[in-house]
């Protein structure tokens, strides 16, 4: 929890979050991660100050818990002086300990965040999903809260002004905005109106752009003139008939700053007629494998987009 010092920006946890949204597509599936088509409603969470402290905070885990549907799942919580803004005990259930930090005793109306990220660790308790390395689960449990329909209020709890600050979570303003467009885009939400932070709302709208990027991507219809333009030169040096199987996978490629990656697999006699160009999805960030001959229709079969694609 970043407590008026300095906030970390931009998008430094990206390929952490992307492989988290692949690991939910995966681990999830496809009507699963669409039975959360509806956001914790703000009603549902909001904490006045003249609400009772333990009653109100049980009553929002309470609700968070209806949300990822886990009816035996019973939360207690308490607070204490604490350096993070939560922490759960992940037992084997049904009772599980949240302990949030005495700020919130004050700070009422950022219960629900922090509510937020606990029982989403719950929740990925129960599935057995993780990531190795404490950090990057984290990074997965903020990704799975606002993929899920809840993190949003991690956002929102975001404010800075030029005497204090506040941000809840590991991602940055900016990943949480990412992360909350692609949810948008996927269930047609705008989680612009339930921001109470102008800070917040300027994040999302940051990550909102980089997330339509993910859109524009040759070899996707979308791409823009540049794009275009450089997947074309790849693609001929990929062509090159003097390029053997090992030169032509070189062609484009993650470490060269572009997603796609041709290969030419399956290519006899030296003939480039089986290039085929791979990319990942924009919405679940699986890779993509299609053939190389113009316009082509994709389907990914993990979470089931149809793109649009010029090869």
């Amino acid at each position: 929890m970043a407590n008026g010092g300095p906030v970390e920006h931009g998008y430094p946890h990206l390929e952490v979050v992307r492989a988290s949204i692949t690991a939910l597509y995966k681990r999830l599936s496809y009507d699963t991660i669409h039975a959360f088509d509806t956001s914790v409603a703000p009603v549902d969470v909001a904490f006045c100050d003249t609400d009772e402290l333990h009653l109100g905070a049980q009553r929002v885990a309470r609700e968070l818990v209806r949300h990822y549907r886990l009816p035996d799942a019973r939360l207690i919580v308490g607070f204490r002086e604490m350096t993070h803004a939560a922490n759960v005990e992940l037992a084997a259930g049904p009772e599980y300990f949240v302990e949030l930090n005495d700020r919130f005793r004050t700070h009422r109306r950022d219960i629900g965040a922090a509510l937020a990220h606990e029982v989403t660790h719950v929740y990925l308790h129960r599935l057995g999903l993780s990531f190795p390395g404490v950090r990057e689960n984290e990074i997965l449990t903020d990704t799975a809260a606002t993929y899920l329909g809840a993190g949003w209020l991690l956002l929102d709890a975001y404010r800075e002004d030029g005497a204090s600050s506040q941000k809840l979570g590991y991602l940055t303003p900016e990943e949480f905005g990412y992360v909350l467009a692609k949810r948008a885009r996927v269930f047609g939400e705008d989680p612009s109106v339930w921001f109470t932070s102008a800070q917040a709302y300027t994040a999302y709208v940051e990550g909102r752009g980089r997330a339509r990027r993910d859109e524009e991507q040759p070899p996707l219809s979308a791409a823009g003139w540049a794009g275009r333009r450089r997947y074309a030169r790849d693609r001929r040096r990929a062509r090159e008939p003097w390029a053997g199987a090992g030169a032509r996978a070189g062609a484009g490629g993650t470490e060269r700053g572009v997603p796609y990656v041709f290969s030419a697999e399956g290519v006899r006699g030296g003939g480039s007629g089986g290039l085929r160009v791979s990319f990942p999805c924009p919405t679940c960030h699986q890779r993509i494998r299609v053939p190389v001959r113009g316009r082509v229709r994709a389907r990914c079969g993990l979470c089931r987009t149809v793109l649009e694609c010029d090869t």
